[in-house]
């Protein structure tokens, strides 16, 4: 089965995300892997599981959470309520979204255990999918410091459980130690640290090394993206950072993020983020001005 390594990009007012989307029924999905974590609640839908080297069938209500480059993916074949539509939500982050620090606290050690488990994977059963699902499911309404709260409790949820079960065996050996995934993850790097001046294909393919068209079929591949589409994602996201941070006007977050032409900058921005530079930032500036009003009034 084909692996695609993701590099999810957390939106920019964001520490972690969380969504809730219909899960479509098909017999063939493509293992993936990222370095971010993730908690998967998958209902009403049955099928096969794949975690690392563990394969088993499940049906109903799934709860998992999962460590970083750890391969996986679920077929779902049929929805056992056939009225209700298959529904997934997950949850992305990093253990240290609230800083390294906090995993450092003595009050922390049952979480960092489950962090240490999540690389092989785990499955919740029983009493702790319907605590975890009421949690999710206010999550998914609540912003700001309401919401890392939820989160916060969620995961002493998770690390508390006693109806839980790791699945991928201990001599399971991550992707993330793959030779494949160093060479992505090499390219992810060198990327990240270069992509405000000009990026040729040729550079990018003598890391590996391959030549462009070999490196072209490999990267496609492994991350069902093209390196223009990947560089593109990397200097939009940047450049939104930069709108919300303040200081900077649209032109100069255009310069600064890499692009040395204005049209082509509002292009992409608005093919990223569905809004054009201006409105995206009217966007997450309305809400502050309401609140401001509010103030004044009172």
């Amino acid at each position: 089965m084909q692996c695609i390594y993701e590099n999810y990009t957390f939106p920019v007012d964001q520490s972690f995300s969380i969504s809730a989307e219909p899960f479509e029924i098909k017999k063939h999905h493509t293992l993936k892997s990222h370095a971010n974590f993730e908690i998967t609640l998958l209902e009403n839908c049955s099928g096969k599981r794949f975690i690392g080297d563990h394969i088993q069938n499940f049906e109903g209500t799934e709860l998992v959470i999962l460590g970083s480059n750890l391969p996986h993916c679920w077929q779902c074949d049929k929805q056992p309520d056939p009225m209700s539509p298959p529904q997934r939500t997950v949850i992305r982050f990093f253990p240290d979204f609230l800083g390294k620090q906090l995993l450092e606290k003595p009050e922390a050690k049952q979480l960092s255990e489950l962090f240490c488990k999540a690389s092989k994977g785990i499955l919740f059963t029983g009493s702790t999918i319907k605590k975890a699902k009421k949690v999710m499911r206010e999550m998914l309404v609540e912003t700001g410091m309401a919401r890392v709260a939820l989160m916060l409790r969620l995961l002493d949820i998770l690390a508390q459980s006693d109806t839980s079960q790791v699945l991928s065996s201990p001599y399971f050996n991550s992707i993330e130690s793959s030779s494949e995934a160093q060479k992505i993850n090499k390219v992810y790097d060198y990327i990240f640290r270069n992509f405000k001046k000009d990026i040729s294909l040729q550079e990018v393919a003598d890391l590996i090394p391959m030549s462009p068209a070999a490196f072209c079929r490999f990267f496609k591949a492994k991350t069902n993206r093209t390196l223009i589409d990947f560089v593109k994602e990397v200097r939009i996201s940047y450049a939104a950072k930069l709108l919300l941070k303040g200081g900077h006007n649209i032109t100069e977050c255009c310069y600064n993020s890499g692009y040395n032409n204005i049209s082509n900058f509002n292009k992409h921005f608005k093919e990223s983020k569905g809004l054009s530079p201006r409105d995206f930032l009217n966007q997450y500036r309305m809400p502050e001005t309401e609140n401001t009003k509010k103030m004044q009034v009172a």
